[in-house]
């Protein structure tokens, strides 16, 4: 007799929450049968219309539905869009953290400023190091990027071996001499690689991204040449920056002093932890910046994206408690604007310029590199790699088309490249790969204290508060639903009520005549008064001022 009962397939989905068709709120879930690791859990900053918004996530529902499956997270480096939405995942999830000595340095800070405690099984991973978690053998390597610490990783797993770049580029003269792993992707590459994951940020940018050192050369010139203080703006997490800055202060006997409560945090995890090596007496508090001839000052500081509270624009407006900007002081951005950070960059630099200062900012003042491979480097990385499959992520919709177009070019077939968004199922098994459909996905607003209840209504409604205002109308209606009192208007953003009176005054009969006009309504009725009265200033408004507030009726029963 034969046995027409199919034998069980292997089955590896891979499954992206977050950072795929956007830069930010990076989240990956690798599944197999009853184990689930998670890479990376960050966060992206809200676009302009999410009026209101701190910060966006990605939805975890598909982990908290399995949150006996998930048996920990994984961690490339320290920054916020890959590690911002640690908090939030870890009230939901009991689980064990791997990350680098940095990387955990700052997500136990983190932590520790929202109150959630970190696993007790958490551990510290070190390039070459595999580590067991569940059924997956994760060992990270070596890469380069903007933050000390990072790496790529390559997962074992009982389908295949999947190798994640994670943020990378490569430098041949990197700060802190730790060069990229060359030899564990090369050998990774004999290895039958089933699929790689790849950083496409940079995947527009011919050639190859210049090293961190370049920075360096220039912020010692800049420092050493300033006739009076210098204030140098970068992410606080570019340790290597930092380090450079202390370095060109320390050649040149200038003092620094730091500035900034996220570059003040920084700062003392990564000395603390051995990454920043600053000689004793070089820093000195901003309470005693004035004791210090200017000429012989550095100060670094955060805020090179404008943030409204940030020190620099605090600075550049004349609002900071112990610094102020003088004619004659040099202040560097050492950063290129996040887009959509524009304007507020442009804002600070035209207020530095107003105070007298000279600013060194731009893409062409050698103050900033990105931390980001160009197309070169990711060529190099494909073809050290040498993956059956390749998942380009970690950049717009844009960025992954081109990376994927590259891997194309290099021999890639057509059919095993996938260029997927969020929630897509992405399932392999020995023989072959396939999009296996969609889980739920998208974004969890975060306001104030409030996870997820800033939704597409309430932007809708803040969007139409914000362009035309609201107007209130407040009337009072008998047992027998007729008019008894009022109707009374207050605006607020939409007009200044004692420069249209006549204006307000006819809204008023309008409002009257919709109740004069109709059949007395029964009393109790609230939802049928409320849409009269809300229909009559609607119409009314739109044809008077072609403008449409949002209309809030309150009545009372008298």
């Amino acid at each position: 007799m034969v046995n027409t009962v199919k034998k069980h397939e292997d089955k590896l989905s891979l499954i992206p929450l977050g950072g795929l068709g956007e830069v930010g709120k990076n989240m990956l879930v690798i599944e197999y049968e009853g184990t689930i690791i998670v890479l990376d859990a960050g966060l992206i900053f809200p676009e302009e219309e999410m009026l209101g918004v701190d910060i966006v996530i990605p939805d975890m529902s598909y982990l908290a539905e399995r949150r006996d499956k998930v048996k920990g997270v994984v961690l490339t480096h320290g920054h916020e869009d890959h590690v911002g939405a640690l908090p939030y995942l870890l009230r939901q999830l009991d689980v064990p953290l791997f990350g680098t000595k940095l990387t955990l340095g700052i997500v136990q800070r983190k932590l520790e400023e929202f109150g959630v405690k970190m696993h007790r099984d958490t551990t510290v991973i070190e390039p070459g190091q595999p580590v067991e978690v569940g059924v997956f053998t994760v060992t990270p390597f070596r890469t380069n990027h903007s933050i000390p610490d990072s790496v790529g990783l390559a997962i074992e797993t009982p389908v295949g071996l999947v190798v994640h770049s994670g943020d990378f580029k490569f430098d041949q003269t990197p700060v802190d001499g730790e060069v990229a792993g060359f030899h564990d992707l090369a050998n990774l590459g004999r290895r039958d690689v089933l699929v790689l994951l790849s950083d496409s940020t940079g995947a527009e940018r011919e050639g190859y991204t210049p090293s961190e050192k370049v920075v360096g050369q220039t912020l010692d010139q800049v420092i050493g040449s300033a006739r009076r203080r210098v204030l140098v703006a970068t992410f606080a997490s570019n340790v290597h920056r930092v380090q450079q800055v202390f370095d060109a202060a320390a050649r040149h006997r200038k003092a620094v002093t730091v500035v900034g409560r996220s570059m003040v945090d920084t700062y003392e995890i990564a000395r603390r932890l051995g990454y920043l090596r600053v000689p004793e007496g070089l820093v000195v508090p901003v309470e005693e910046i004035d004791r210090h001839p200017a000429d012989r000052t550095v100060i670094l500081t955060t805020g090179s994206q404008g943030e409204p509270m940030s020190a620099l624009t605090r600075i550049a407006n004349n609002d900071h408690k112990w610094i102020d900007v003088m004619p004659g002081d040099t202040v560097v951005i050492a950063a290129t604007p996040v887009p959509g950070n524009e304007k507020m960059v442009a804002r600070t630099i035209n207020n530095l310029f107003r105070r007298g200062a000279e600013v060194i900012y731009g893409p062409n003042s050698g103050v900033h590199v990105s931390g980001h491979a160009s197309r070169e480097e990711l060529k190099l990385m494909l073809n050290l790699v040498q993956p059956r499959y390749f998942v380009p992520v970690h950049g717009e919709y844009r960025h992954l088309v081109h990376h994927a177009a590259l891997a194309k070019e290099l021999g890639i077939p057509s059919n095993h490249v996938f260029v997927v968004e969020n929630g897509t199922i992405l399932e392999f098994t020995r023989d072959g790969a396939q999009v296996a459909g969609r889980v739920q996905c998208g974004n969890v607003l975060v306001d104030g204290l409030g996870v997820g209840d800033v939704g597409n209504v309430v932007l809708r409604d803040r969007r139409q508060l914000s362009q035309d205002g609201i107007l209130i109308c407040v009337l009072g209606v008998d047992e027998d639903g007729r008019l008894a009192a009022g109707p009374e208007l207050v605006s607020r953003g939409f007009v200044y009520v004692r420069e249209s009176e006549a204006l307000m005054e006819e809204a008023r009969q309008r409002v009257a005549d919709a109740f004069t006009s109709e059949e007395p309504y029964q009393p109790g009725d609230w939802g049928a008064i409320k849409s009269t009265v809300r229909d009559a200033l609607s119409s009314f408004l739109y044809e008077r001022t072609r403008r449409r507030p949002m209309i809030l009726p309150i009545v009372i029963e008298v």
